[in-house]
């Protein structure tokens, strides 16, 4: 944690607007998710080890985990790909780095976004896995991938303010 005025302000990014985003809907949604998502790789980019895995919340939760968490998140929600365990999303193996978990996230980041430029209709269904049943529309995914991604933005900001007083997105 800074210890000095001089090294809190260094610490303080200056807070980026919300997105300019296209006219329609889907370039809106898209736009602010975006926005979130690029918000939180930033914020562990360069958090050192063992920070970035350091739980500083009783529940455990990390840096490294929430962006794992994500990554899977994001895989079952636009790829359909199924997740047996959620709670084992939020714990990344002890030998992965944070390139690798950021090239994973990022990976799956692009992977949704093709899907989602290629959906024609956002009331059409989202990918599901089979065993999990009918699918919400594609609008439903995008609306609570921002508030899931929003969510865990904000666990981000206030475990990397922990570990050394950085702010801002």
């Amino acid at each position: 944690m800074p210890d000095t005025p001089a090294q809190l302000s260094r610490s303080r990014a200056k807070d980026t607007r919300p997105p300019a985003t296209g006219a329609d809907e889907k370039a809106v949604l898209r736009g602010f998710l975006d926005y979130l998502r690029d918000a939180v790789a930033a914020k562990i980019a360069d958090v050192p080890e063992p920070q970035v895995r350091t739980a500083r919340v009783p529940s455990g939760t990390n840096l490294l985990g929430l962006v794992t968490h994500l990554t899977a998140v994001e895989r079952f929600s636009f790829l359909g790909e199924d997740v047996a365990d959620w709670g084992s999303t939020m714990r990344p193996s002890a030998r992965a780095t944070v390139d690798e978990v950021l090239a994973d996230y990022r990976k799956a980041v692009a992977d949704a976004n093709r899907v989602i430029e290629a959906c024609p209709d956002l009331t059409l269904p989202a990918p599901r896995p089979a065993r999990r049943g009918p699918a919400p529309s594609m609008r439903w995914i995008l609306v609570h991938m921002i508030e899931e991604t929003g969510r865990h933005a904000g666990h981000v900001d206030i475990l990397r303010e922990q570990i050394d007083g950085a702010t801002g997105r």
